[in-house]
């Protein structure tokens, strides 16, 4: 598999460990239903960059039982990598599914991050589209929410009385990777499902691209279009680490092409 970080951070490597959204909505499944944790990360470019910079969240990242590819390129540099196997699994596309199981399963669901009257409007919404699903706590962190802080260890607290064993995060990277790294290993029979701006899409906020425009593989540019004082400075660096990118697949081809099976 095509280690995300860096050459010289082995001891942080970051992997693509999901094929497909059937594969990991099976496994999630079957692990809400046996009572065992996870947290899932949708890895993108975006995420890629920060883990360069970052060691806390290449250390939040690597503590993450599942990672899916959050983006084209993620998929097409992994094929190019020789890991034919892997599909695109958003985080946007996880929630409505994932929100289904929970209701099948009678899996207390908690959200956590944005605003109060986001995750409220949001926590409405979804119990009206799945009927039978628990939505047992909304909470919202304060202003400047430092996942090793105090305020994040109540937060946990908070969640474990709630009885909340799926829980989605909407804090944004790196803050809800590392919140859920945190969360996990003190709740290890719950679950955390890295959001980003998922709810805001559920609360209409924010609208996504059409399905035309994501079959296309042009949702950045939609979200470039939407908000390009915010997300153009971010493009820049991802597309400046690409040809890097490019190299790093190759070479994990060729070496997986000479290693012994």
């Amino acid at each position: 598999m095509m280690n995300w970080t860096k050459p010289g951070l082995q001891k942080s490597q970051i992997a693509v460990t999901v094929p497909n959204q059937t594969a990991l909505l099976a496994d999630l499944r079957a692990r809400l239903t046996a009572r065992q944790g996870f947290s899932v990360a949708t890895l993108n470019l975006d995420h890629v960059v920060k883990l360069a910079r970052d060691p806390a969240f290449r250390q939040a990242y690597a503590a993450q039982t599942h990672v899916s590819a959050d983006g084209n390129p993620i998929v097409w540099l992994s094929r190019l990598a020789g890991q034919g196997d892997v599909e695109l699994v958003t985080g946007s596309d996880l929630v409505g599914p994932m929100t289904a199981v929970a209701a099948e399963t009678d899996t207390p669901v908690a959200l956590f991050g944005a605003t109060d009257d986001a995750l409220k409007t949001a926590a409405e919404a979804m119990t009206v589209q799945y009927p039978g699903l628990n939505v047992v706590l909304t909470l919202a962190p304060p202003m400047g929410f430092d996942p090793d802080s105090d305020a994040a260890g109540e937060a946990i607290e908070t969640i474990r009385q709630s009885g909340a064993r799926l829980v989605y995060l909407a804090l944004g990277a790196p803050k809800q990777e590392r919140f859920a790294a945190r969360a996990q290993a003190a709740l290890p029979e719950a679950g955390f499902l890295s959001i980003g701006a998922s709810l805001d899409f559920i609360v209409g906020t924010q609208v996504r691209a059409p399905a035309w425009v994501r079959r296309l593989a042009l949702e950045w540019v939609w979200r470039l279009l939407s908000n390009p004082k915010r997300l153009a400075g971010r493009y820049v660096s991802c597309f400046a680490i690409l040809p890097g990118l490019v190299l790093r697949a190759l070479s994990t081809r060729r070496q997986q092409r000479v290693s012994p099976s």
